[in-house]
């Protein structure tokens, strides 16, 4: 007995010798685990969060103390000029830059919408852990999860084909946050990001917004087909009594909390994109049925005490869309602080006061263009044809109501421009292969950037100031002992300069015939007494500041095609289906088809503007009187414009097409050419009808195809006065 009591002994003490060892080494390793991956422990939970929201405002931890933060951002696209934005072909170093541009702008988030190359996610952490040695703040995220737009077009039902849509998404957010932690790879798979993730930068995630912003078709669609999906209760998050379509948003959120904090011991604040078409708010003023037609409502969703990190509201608000901005009662009787009519704040106001948890107005803008979409008919703050300064000043005044009405901040729409986007009112006159590679002045949705992406390596071949140095070695294309004709292109725009001898800018008329398509055209312009060489398909008529315009002739005038040919929009006018028949017509965009405003049913008919009316002033950032919207500048007995392709019926100034002849086709078609011919006539003040006058002679301009862009980077006055006014903002 001695003898087996003395083995065991010993037996006990070596199992005790172990076990300690072997805590030890786990206290080691958690310990290790948590400094390897920059972790910080909180003692409120568990988990480790780095952002938190109350039910006000955004938390961020900053060395063990949290700091309540009004967001001030920008929303990040994956476009640029050359590339759709499935390509992802934006660099290391131009993620990189950017982000010193926007943290300079006092600017502290970003938002992307969805998964982008490893370059971004490696330029964020590199950026930051610079940022923050320099004693700087670092760039936060809101981080998207993309929904695929081709299915919800197909099914458009989140719950149809056997859960694809919901499935899908619960793969892509899986996915996202192990990218996000530096822990995964993705396949090459065409038109999305591929890649090997490595950077860590779940520690800069201030939030998720999943989503976009959701179709009420779909909405009413997933609602309708399926009535018994209308509870659900997760881990993190659940449902009372939600909508079937809010019940899929509670399922999408809670797994993805669950899969990080499972996967991570990590959680973060979440929302679900929403825009003001489908709010919770009633808009009786509404002109149009399905922008207020169906809600989605997060305060549906609830989250158990297990989700500490908390849930925020996200909407995407704009101030000309809808037209609730417009016409709603209360919202235009509605006065800020200097006694303007503010539409804009008075929705603010009244969706924060809806909401038990933060609001971030996670998209607004303004585009700095010259096409323009749409009006806000009470504050002008309207959907293009807005200088690049009053763009900083409309963006600035939104931001400020956004802060006044006690919301958790914004992200202004967008931080660069974007060439591969389109707009309604124009989008059928361009080719949607070829979008990213030329800029159309005319398509409001390229230019909401803050950072210009502009044609020419590092400037413009030609600025709109009244210098003419960018001319000094271009040979003219017409010439005579009275005037020179001068033209030149790049991917925005034909430049034009004219040199002509006692010419009076005043009183004198200018006449530029363009000949852009065979076997149509204008052979005179009655008015003047002008007849071509070629026929004419468009004229530029220079008078003056405020006369000045480009025409195009009546038969191949696309919006009397598209609105009164293809549609009854406007009234039809014969004489314009015929070729030669010497009518120019003033060129147009629509803004909106014809409506009815209720209560009341007041008529707003179809309205359009004149597009083709050009703008005096210096096109020439550099030029402390630089106007974005300028067209034409006079001195010295000289002239230089610049006109957009697209005024001038080019599809794709790339390869060279045009509008081919549409009553011919009986549709909207591209035809390639060879190059336009150009002429110019001086008429002087006083000289009558009567005088006989030689044709005007008209030569050939043709340019050189590309398959790729130049363009170089422009930080617009907009950043520099938001730059300012974020300072100001606490």
């Amino acid at each position: 007995m001695k003898i087996s009591n003395k083995k065991y002994s010993y037996g006990s003490i070596i199992i005790i010798i172990l076990i300690v060892i072997a805590l030890s080494i786990l206290f080691i390793l958690k310990n290790t685990w948590n400094t390897t991956n920059h972790k910080t422990s909180t003692p409120e939970m568990a988990s480790e969060y780095v952002s938190k929201v109350d039910q006000t405002s955004f938390y961020v931890l900053e060395k063990g103390q949290w700091t309540k933060t009004f967001i001030k951002g920008v929303n990040l696209g994956a476009g640029k000029p050359g590339a759709f934005p499935g390509e992802v072909a934006i660099t290391y170093d131009e993620y990189y830059r950017w982000l010193g541009y926007i943290s300079d702008m006092n600017a502290n988030t970003i938002r992307v919408y969805t998964i982008q190359r490893p370059q971004f996610y490696n330029a964020l952490y590199d950026f930051n852990q610079n940022a923050v040695k320099d004693g700087k703040k670092p760039i936060y995220v809101f981080h998207g999860v993309w929904i695929n737009e081709t299915d919800i077009a197909t099914i458009d039902d989140v719950y149809g084909n056997n859960d694809k849509i919901l499935n899908d998404m619960n793969v892509t957010v899986k996915d996202t946050i192990d990218i996000l932690h530096g822990n995964h790879y993705l396949p090459v798979n065409k038109g999305h990001a591929d890649g090997n993730y490595t950077s860590d930068v779940s520690k800069y995630v201030i939030g998720w917004i999943l989503g976009i912003e959701w179709e009420p078709s779909l909405v009413v669609s997933t609602n309708e087909n399926n009535p018994e999906r209308n509870h659900y209760n997760g881990k993190y998050l659940y449902s009372v009594d939600a909508s079937p379509f809010e019940t899929f948003l509670a399922e999408v959120g809670d797994k993805l909390i669950d899969y990080e904090m499972t996967t991570y011991k990590m959680q973060s604040p979440v929302a679900f994109s929403n825009w003001v078409t489908t709010d919770p708010l009633k808009h009786p003023n509404e002109p149009y049925k399905n922008e207020d037609l169906v809600e989605v409502n997060v305060e549906h969703i609830k989250s158990h005490d297990s989700y500490k990190a908390g849930m925020f509201a996200s909407y995407h608000v704009y101030p000309y869309y809808p037209d609730t901005f417009s016409y709603q009662t209360d919202y235009i009787n509605f006065k800020d602080a200097e006694g303007k009519p503010n539409p804009y704040l008075a929705y603010l106001e009244e969706i924060k006061k809806f909401h038990s948890m933060p609001v971030l107005i996670s998209e607004f803008g303004i585009p700095a263009s010259r096409g323009k979409a749409h009006e806000n008919r009470i504050t002008g703050f309207n959907q293009g044809f807005i200088d690049e300064s009053t763009q900083g000043d409309m963006l600035l005044k939104m931001m400020n109501d956004i802060h006044s009405a006690n919301l958790a901040g914004g992200l202004v729409f967008s931080w660069q421009d974007e060439w591969f986007k389109r707009t309604w009112n124009n989008n059928d006159l361009d080719l949607p292969d070829s979008r990213p590679f030329w800029l159309n002045a005319q398509t409001n949705e390229q230019h909401f950037g803050l950072l210009a992406l502009d044609p020419g390596n590092e400037k413009s071949i030609s600025y709109i100031d009244g210098s003419f140095d960018d001319w000094v070695n271009e040979t003219p294309l017409y010439a005579d002992d009275q005037i020179k004709l001068y033209v030149k292109s790049d991917e925005g725009y034909v430049y034009l300069m004219v040199d002509a001898e006692h010419y009076d800018f005043n009183k004198d008329t200018l006449i530029i015939p363009i000949d852009t398509i065979k076997e149509q055209g204008n052979t005179s312009l009655p008015q003047f007494g002008s007849t071509f060489s070629k026929d004419a398909d468009f004229v530029v008529k220079i008078h003056g500041r405020a006369d000045s315009r480009v025409l195009v002739d009546a038969y191949y005038d696309n919006y009397d095609f598209r609105y009164a040919v293809q549609t009854s929009l406007i009234e039809s006018k014969p004489s314009f289906h015929h070729k030669n028949t010497g009518v120019f017509n003033p060129i147009l965009l629509s803004l909106n088809k014809s409506y009815v405003v209720p209560p009341l049913n007041t008529v707003v008919p179809f309205t359009g503007y004149e597009t083709g009316l050009l703008q005096y002033g210096i096109s020439n950032p550099n030029n402390p009187d630089f106007n974005s919207l300028s067209d034409f500048y006079y001195n010295d007995g000289k002239i230089e414009m610049r006109i957009p392709w697209q005024l001038l019926n080019v599809m794709d100034p790339s390869q060279k097409y045009v509008i081919d002849d549409m009553h011919a086709r009986g549709k909207i078609s591209k035809l390639k050419v060879a190059g336009f011919n150009f002429g110019i006539q001086h008429i002087k003040s006083g000289s009558t009808m009567e005088t006989k006058q030689q044709p005007v002679t008209m030569k050939e301009y043709s340019w050189k195809e590309w398959d790729q862009p130049t363009f170089h980077e422009r930080l617009k006055p907009s950043y520099y006065i938001l730059q300012k006014g974020f300072q100001a903002i606490n």
